[in-house]
């Protein structure tokens, strides 16, 4: 099997991956999860008549496309599978003996507690991570992110705050840190998070302007990510008593969810749906509410 690769098969999966990551931010996770689920199993085959570093590299590589399956199915509001393929790639990461991921796969879990508001969870995973992670790092910085909003869930403001300030006082430190994960971690991924944590304490008017300031600070190619922290934005401008702003913004990430198919997006526009019933006469609203109808209709 490996001499059907014109490189390695360790190279043509790890680019695989890379071009995947690029493919699922640009089109969402149902072009990419088919995709990622027949590598796994490809990988599969190939450790069984593999020996020494190159056999320790697929094992490695399998965990990171589990993980990566994993966001895919979160992404599209399968948190049951979501979890599957995170407990696999938890395991797995045991076997190949690098702290760091195994710290990662731990932060993914408290993120995905927190996406589910896993209010039992979701501060304990963070910690665990924490504790696993090599200290003032920035997996480390990673996992105390996921904990803010865990005690935003729960209510804990000022644990939420603090968290948030550790993390963006750190930044800078973290920023040299030579591990391959969580390098997404900036000021704008801090913002659209702290913006969350805002948003469930019920501080909609500062989610809002949080949420919006990031979001033009986020790269171009970050579409699906664009949509998902826009049809928050446009959840926080409605609880803030802006329907018209709200109406605008939740357009555009249907615009976006339309083209990528994610559930994320569609969770956060059918509470925005819900919460603009009390303005539903007005024109902004009543455009927003009959072009998410459509596409509800569509998507069934």
């Amino acid at each position: 099997m490996a001499a059907a690769y014109s490189g390695t098969p360790i190279e043509h999966f790890r680019q695989a991956r890379r071009l995947l990551i690029d493919n699922d931010n640009l089109l969402g996770p149902r072009h990419a999860i088919a995709a990622v689920r027949e590598h796994i199993e490809k990988i599969k085959t190939l450790r069984r008549n593999t020996k020494g570093a190159d056999r320790q590299d697929l094992m490695e590589l399998q965990t990171q496309y589990a993980e990566f399956a994993s966001w895919l199915y979160q992404d599209m509001g399968d948190f049951s599978s979501a979890e599957f393929w995170l407990d696999r790639a938890f395991q797995w990461s045991h076997t190949v003996g690098d702290g760091d991921l195994t710290s990662y796969v731990m932060a993914r879990k408290a993120q995905l507690a927190g996406e589910k508001r896993d209010l039992v969870d979701v501060v304990d995973l963070a910690e665990a991570a924490q504790r696993m992670a090599r200290p003032r790092s920035r997996l480390a910085a990673v996992a105390r992110t996921y904990e803010s909003y865990g005690h935003a869930l729960r209510g804990e403001s000022s644990d939420s705050e603090r968290a948030i300030d550790d993390v963006r006082n750190a930044l800078d430190r973290v920023s040299h840190d030579t591990t391959p994960w969580g390098v997404w971690l900036n000021e704008q991924y801090l913002d659209v998070h702290h913006a969350q944590g805002l948003e469930v304490l019920g501080k909609h008017a500062q989610a809002a302007e949080v949420f919006t300031n990031a979001i033009k600070a986020l790269p171009a190619d970050y579409h699906r990510d664009r949509g998902v922290y826009l049809a928050r934005a446009a959840v926080a401008h409605a609880g803030a008593g802006s329907p018209e702003e709200a109406a605008a913004v939740g357009l555009q990430a249907l615009a976006v969810a339309r083209d990528t198919g994610s559930g994320r997006i569609m969770r956060e526009l059918i509470n925005l749906d819900r919460t603009l019933v009390p303005w539903q006469r007005q024109p902004e609203v009543a455009a927003f509410r009959e072009n998410f109808d459509a596409v509800l209709a569509h998507e069934s």
